[in-house]
């Protein structure tokens, strides 16, 4: 079965608005010019500065609002950033400042401050101020402030973290930070626990909880949250990136990675979806659903939580819900094993939303049936080896090692199935925090400090060997005999982020898009080629065709696609055997066959003072109609490519008696072997169109013979069967719809004329054709510099207005010529004269009898043929049903001959991942040793002074008098 996609083709690079609300990890749905939410306006940005209360730095940048969010980026734009839900917003003011200074002192739910000074003209400053007042108090009467109370209570900050209470003005007032969590309200939350959590928090975490330093990093993050706000309303400043590479602590971890992902604005904007899935989709099975219970045993087996139902249930809930919402993906492997490591840190509903924008925005193309994501990503990281580490690349090529052996799990599985648990949750979060890019550092920097072992490979095994034992060794020091204690104390894996951060820094997101965007094309012509041959491989009936030609044939099926992508009961089947089958409706086949049949297309030759060209238009009559439903053997309504071979193959190598029983039974509605009246007419009709544009009137003067010779031969039959019975119908009783004529009579009509001999015995087969899709070229005539020049000069979308211009001034000129291509793709002599009939084989009494049986018939056939034709099944009946494509697990890693197959749903069990029963209740509020504690801040304060605020020291002393000033009045 063929699967026919042109969606690669589709890409579009995104846009400067695309780009921010990448940036800002935005939700689609956010777009701008949207519906929900207040979302008609366009997106409105400011120069503004920075502060927060109680930091010294003040960044200057730019704030953005994209309805309902208020965004806010450096300069830098990596320093601070934020993205806040409008409705978090309490209060705003505007402060009484200096002269010239306009300035806003905003405060969020959790009783964060912060002011932003705007610097751009007063003008703007009004406006930006207009919008977001408006934009408030759309929030505020949706209840989008109601709904942020009952959701922040499933997050575990809010349970770790106390707002900060009212201060005095001298701040002399201690924080409690012991007390019991109050949401802003003064309400108590009702339990600790009711906070989201994985299964880590029955199962355990992996790995040491001393080793990992937990209660060190809860302090340090407890401290920066309190500042710095929380989930939805969490500012990212240089000190979290820090703490983000030190690493997250586990009952923090997946609440961080919906925030730095984005992903909690979905589950905010979507509430109960996840849950509504599961329940309108209980009891269904799909492809998808059944590939899913094959792989949830093989998800991280090695962890306690998937050794039993209540991980694998939560694992099967999270991949099948998303199966239905996204069905056009469906399920592929790897996204199991991804899946089962989010849900050690995340409920159900968060795992749900991160894969949703996992697939959608991180990694699209990753999971999909063509892995198109995967393989282009694997061409890009073999070209940023080949530019960072050539000596490595040189070898590689020269051994012939694959470098896409190890590196397409590291990718398709965030590291996963390579590293132990504890090291690639720490990649994962440097991921979710700063993106792809990291895969990508963090790859460079495994081959670079395994550079010395690669050089010595000579195959894939060897390569493979070397990264298995580099991933078991990544605890162990990166320096044991060192004379410092410090330089002892760095394992494989903090010197594999020291390297990744620091000297593949200059892998950023531009350099990715930029290399992505080089090889695309190849990637996607790979991907393409492959489809081809796989589907030409798996027909099951080829016909007479070679495998050049059914190459063409489905080149021009690919095209017919991309020109009219199928909708409705086409757009997504399931064949028989379970596996996705592309098939065709009405519309595209009309577009295909006009490709491939001279006289399914309209070729009109315009000339006018400039040039001369051909414009092609797919044809629309009854006879293509019948056409698809003859091809269409079991009745579905769609066409596929097995279809369409086996079609093309029942009338491009016909004689002249196969041919003539072809348009017989083509015709032949109801498949009873004859033809009634109302059918001979609709024949007379399709050759009639057939001939449309055929020059002279010889093919019309043909089928005015036809229809005389066949009115003849079947009243003469009936005639004869009426004298031996009695009960048989006469030509003036019998109706439209009755047998009338047989094939043997057919064909007898159709021999009587030389001219539809010829056509039926030739030009029937020969008008299909193989070949180019393109228009056939007009013969080369003097038509001037212009005429020469366009198709080097004028862009395709210029070239419309050019032909329309140039066919004005033609027509003011009077050069100005429109003629009709013959649609037989050929001028003969015979079709300019008219040809003499055969003799014909009735006597004259005969022949007076059938024309007046003609005359007397031939308004009940007209009335009576529209009747008979709604026999023909109609496309607006058939039922559409949403498209479930649901790619085969089995092929998703064979797409493209270089990638080898690679096992990702296999992996090895580390014995660092182990969980430890440590004190488990330390993590929540413990305060870790003194000297762990400055040891992680100097590393926090030593990246900290790598990053500059972009102000002058008089614009950072404006911004902290802005601090303490008062609001106007």
């Amino acid at each position: 079965m063929a699967t026919i996609s042109t969606t690669l083709r589709s890409f579009k690079e995104p846009s400067k608005d695309d780009k921010l609300r990448i940036f800002f990890s935005l939700p689609v749905e956010s777009r701008f010019g949207d519906a929900g939410g207040g979302m008609g306006e366009e997106k409105i940005e400011i120069n503004a500065v920075l502060s927060l209360q109680h930091q010294e730095e003040s960044y200057a940048g730019k704030l953005y609002i994209f309805n309902p969010y208020l965004c806010f980026a450096s300069l830098d734009a990596k320093s601070v950033r934020f993205t806040i839900p409008l409705c978090s917003i309490r209060r705003v003011e505007r402060l009484n400042a200096r002269a010239g200074v306009f300035a806003l002192s905003l405060t969020l739910w959790h009783g964060t401050k912060f002011v932003v000074q705007l610097t751009s003209m007063r003008s703007t400053a009004d406006m930006f101020c207009a919008r977001l007042r408006d934009s408030l108090k759309t929030q505020l009467q949706l209840g989008q402030m109601k709904r942020l109370k009952v959701f922040v209570k499933s997050l575990y900050s809010e349970a770790l973290i106390a707002p900060p209470t009212e201060k005095p003005e001298d701040d002399s007032t201690p924080v409690d930070n012991d007390a019991t969590p109050k949401d802003p309200d003064g309400e108590e939350f009702a339990e600790a626990g009711d906070y989201l959590r994985g299964l880590g928090s029955e199962f355990k975490y992996p790995g040491d909880a001393k080793k990992l330093r937990e209660a060190s990093k809860l302090k340090l993050w407890t401290i920066y949250l309190r500042a710095h706000g929380r989930h939805l309303t969490l500012m990212r400043y240089p000190q979290c990136t820090r703490l983000i590479q030190v690493g997250l602590p586990n009952r923090l971890r997946g609440e961080m990675w919906e925030t730095l992902s984005g992903s909690i604005y979905l589950r905010f904007s979507n509430p109960e979806v996840y849950q509504t899935l599961l329940k309108e989709h209980e009891g269904k099975t799909t492809m998808s659903t059944e590939e899913i219970e094959k792989d949830l045993n093989r998800s991280l087996p090695e962890y306690a939580g998937f050794q039993n139902e209540e991980g694998i249930g939560a694992l099967r809930r999270v991949l099948t819900a998303y199966s239905w919402k996204n069905p056009e993906l469906g399920y592929c492997q790897a996204m199991n094993i991804v899946t089962a490591g989010l849900l050690i840190y995340m409920s159900e509903e968060q795992a749900f939303w991160l894969l949703e924008v996992l697939c959608d925005r991180l990694l699209p193309g990753y999971y999909s049936s063509s892995m198109h994501g995967t393989l282009l990503d694997q061409r890009v990281f073999e070209a940023l080896v080949q530019r960072c580490l050539p000596l490595i690349h040189d070898h590689f090529v020269e051994v012939d090692v694959q470098l896409s052996v190890a590196s397409l799990p590291w990718f398709l599985s965030l590291f996963i199935n390579s590293m132990p648990l504890i090291f690639c949750f720490r990649i994962m979060d440097c991921f979710f925090s700063m993106g792809p890019k990291v895969l990508f550092q963090v790859g460079l920097a495994i081959l670079k400090i395994n550079g010395e072992k690669l050089l010595e490979i000579q195959d894939d095994g060897a390569f493979i060997s070397v990264m298995r034992d580099y991933f078991n060794s990544l605890g162990d020091p990166a320096h044991p005999n060192a004379s410092d204690s410090k330089a002892r104390a760095i394992t494989n894996f903090q010197e594999l982020l020291l390297v990744a951060f620091r000297e593949f820094s200059v892998i950023t997101e531009d350099t990715i898009a930029s290399e992505r965007k080089r090889f695309r094309s190849e990637v996607v012509s790979t991907i393409e080629s492959f489809s081809k041959r796989a589907a030409v491989r798996n027909l099951k009936a080829t016909g007479q065709f070679s495998k050049d030609q059914l190459g063409m044939i489905y080149d021009m099926l690919f095209k017919a696609i991309w020109e009219v992508p199928p909708t409705g009961i086409a757009a997504g089947v399931v064949a028989s055997d379970g596996r996705p089958e592309t098939r065709i409706g009405m519309n595209t086949f009309r577009m295909f066959l006009s490709y491939i049949v001279t006289w399914a297309r309209d070729e009109i030759v315009v000339s006018n003072a400039f040039q001369q060209r051909v414009q092609r238009e797919a044809a629309d009559h009854e006879v293509i109609q019948r056409l698809f439903y003859y091809w269409d053997r079991n009745g579905q309504g769609a066409l596929s490519f097995q279809d369409i071979v086996i079609g093309l193959d029942g009338v491009m190598f016909n004689d002249l008696m196969a041919n003539i029983e072809w348009f017989f039974n083509l015709h032949d509605k109801d498949k009873d072997g004859s033809l009634s009246k109302d059918e001979v007419l609709q024949l007379s009709e399709s050759l009639l169109f057939i001939f449309r544009a055929e020059r002279g009137d010889g093919y019309l003067g043909a089928v005015s013979r036809f229809m005389t010779n066949a009115f003849e031969y079947g009243d003469a039959l009936l005639e004869a069967n009426a004298e031996s019975d009695e009960n048989a119908p006469t030509p003036e009783t019998i109706s439209s719809t009755h047998p009338y004529l047989s094939l043997a009579t057919f064909r007898m009509v159709v021999l009587a004329d030389e001219l539809l001999e010829s056509f039926f015995d030739s030009d029937l087969s020969t008008s299909f054709k193989l070949g180019s899709t393109a228009a056939e070229p007009v013969p080369e005539s003097n038509l001037g510099i212009f005429g020469g020049l366009l198709s080097t000069i004028v862009t395709e979308e210029n070239k419309k207005l050019f032909n329309k211009f140039a066919d004005e001034i033609g027509k003011t000129m009077g050069k100005h010529t429109v003629d009709h291509r013959p649609s037989l793709g050929k001028t003969r002599e015979i079709a300019l004269q008219e040809p003499k009939a055969r003799e014909t084989l009735l006597s004259m009494q005969s022949r007076q009898r059938s024309v007046s049986s003609v005359s007397s018939t031939g308004t009940s056939s007209k009335a009576n043929m529209s009747e008979s034709s709604t026999s023909l099944p109609n496309m607006s009946s058939l039922t559409e049903k949403p498209p479930v494509v649901s790619p085969a697990a089995e092929s998703t890693l064979s797409l493209s001959p270089a990638v080898p197959l690679i096992p990702v749903i296999e992996r090895k069990a580390f014995a660092i991942d182990e969980a430890k029963d440590d004190d488990e209740e330390e993590g929540m509020y413990a305060i870790g040793d003194d000297d762990e504690d400055e040891q992680m801040m100097e590393e926090v304060d030593a990246f900290l002074e790598a990053h500059d605020s972009g102000l002058t020291e008089e614009q950072k002393a404006n911004a902290k008098d802005l601090l303490t000033a008062s609001p106007m009045k």
